[in-house]
């Protein structure tokens, strides 16, 4: 994805039900949209592929053509100083202690 969309990857966390990215863009580009909505066709895609993908999802998924991996939504936000960037890193790198994933996170 990182070939068609160019962005460097900051930091991410991935846990069971969610995950959590800081991504840096080149400039003059705000497009996370695009960047989220071709990570979950590529991912859903490979699940499919590995035949992981639950085929047992509501009708209204099926219509738009949606699997039950992601929600529908994403919430983004734009960094707005090194202060703001820091809060960010802490929360997502603390994210798995804060849900008894890791004793660390460190590990």
């Amino acid at each position: 994805m990182r070939k068609e969309l160019l962005f460097e990857i900051t930091a991410a966390v991935v846990l069971p039900n969610y995950l959590h990215f800081i991504w840096s863009l080149p400039p003059d580009d705000s497009n996370y949209s695009q960047r989220v909505s071709r990570f979950k066709v590529l991912f859903t895609r490979y699940l499919r592929e590995k035949r992981s993908l639950s085929q047992d999802f509501s009708a209204s998924r099926r219509q738009h053509r949606e699997s039950d991996v992601w929600q529908r939504r994403f919430w983004e936000h734009t960094i707005c100083d090194e202060h703001d960037l820091h809060r960010h890193l802490d929360y997502i790198h603390y994210n798995p202690v804060k849900h008894g994933l890791v004793s660390c996170p460190h590990l």
